[in-house]
């Protein structure tokens, strides 16, 4: 087992957790998130346990009494131990001779960037699936694809990264809005995928609606012409293009904030997006 321990929210130590144990192959690991730690009593309580297991700690507590009692027990236990806050910390404050706050929960206070990320989600929710043509033209990226792309999955995430996202939908029956040969191509990306990948996806998203899974959704030859339907339609537009047939949310993600980075001197993006 894995505890990721944190006197606040604890998302950090929980990621990083769950990135150590994707690197090993062999064997599975439980990962317990415990968030909101506020006494000594919880870290006893809390260790106790992880001595009947084999176990080992991360975390990021920062409140010096907490962190304190959270080695000595771990000591006692012979519980191995990772303080992924505190080098940093200490690293920090000897270069910059200041002086840490150590609060809990600093980074989730309501700032600008907070307000941001929420106007950011809004947009999505507002925009998504080509809703509104509207929100082309106000959109920091637009996303075009056909359906399973992972355009609003994708839309969602950039959202968190304060990027006011549109996506639509590419439809051999639909002409794409004009909005879209109205805005910059930069400004745009495209999302492809292999026709075979997205069959296997689209008739798993019907078997799992209790639908047919041979259906015209899922039909080879349909999903064929539909991604050279949405290809051509990107060569028009001049936008970048990203398979994301074998690419997590994450790593597309990434590649786009990448693209809007390299347009960083472009008005409509600035350099908030880039930090």
């Amino acid at each position: 087992m894995i505890y990721a321990l944190s006197d606040s929210i604890g998302e950090t130590a929980e990621m990083i957790a769950r990135a150590t144990a994707s690197q090993f192959q062999v064997g599975s690991f439980e990962i317990i998130r415990i968030p909101y730690i506020k006494s000594t009593d919880q870290i006893e309580r809390i260790l106790e346990e992880a001595a009947n297991n084999t176990s080992v700690i991360c975390h990021t507590i920062v409140g010096p009494e907490l962190r304190k009692a959270l080695l000595s027990q771990a000591k006692r236990h012979g519980i191995p131990t990772i303080d992924i806050m505190g080098p940093m910390i200490n690293a920090v404050q000897h270069v910059s001779g200041l002086h840490p706050q150590l609060k809990p929960g600093l980074i989730h206070t309501l700032d600008q960037a907070y307000f941001k990320r929420v106007a950011a989600i809004e947009f999505a929710v507002k925009y998504d699936d080509g809703k509104n043509p509207c929100g082309i033209l106000k959109a920091d990226v637009v996303l075009v694809g056909v359906s399973r792309t992972s355009k609003t999955p994708l839309s969602m995430y950039l959202a968190h990264k304060e990027l006011k996202v549109a996506n639509v939908p590419m439809v051999p029956e639909v002409a794409p809005p004009k909005e879209l040969f109205e805005i910059p191509a930069e400004r745009i990306v495209g999302l492809i995928i292999d026709p075979i990948k997205l069959n296997n996806i689209r008739a798993e998203r019907l078997r799992s609606m209790g639908l047919d899974p041979a259906s015209c959704y899922a039909d080879s030859q349909r999903i064929t012409e539909e991604v050279e339907y949405a290809k051509s339609i990107m060569y028009k537009l001049k936008c970048p293009i990203i398979d994301v047939s074998n690419k997590a949310i994450e790593e597309t993600a990434n590649k786009i904030m990448e693209l809007v980075c390299k347009k960083k001197q472009s008005a409509v993006y600035g350099n908030e997006f880039c930090s």
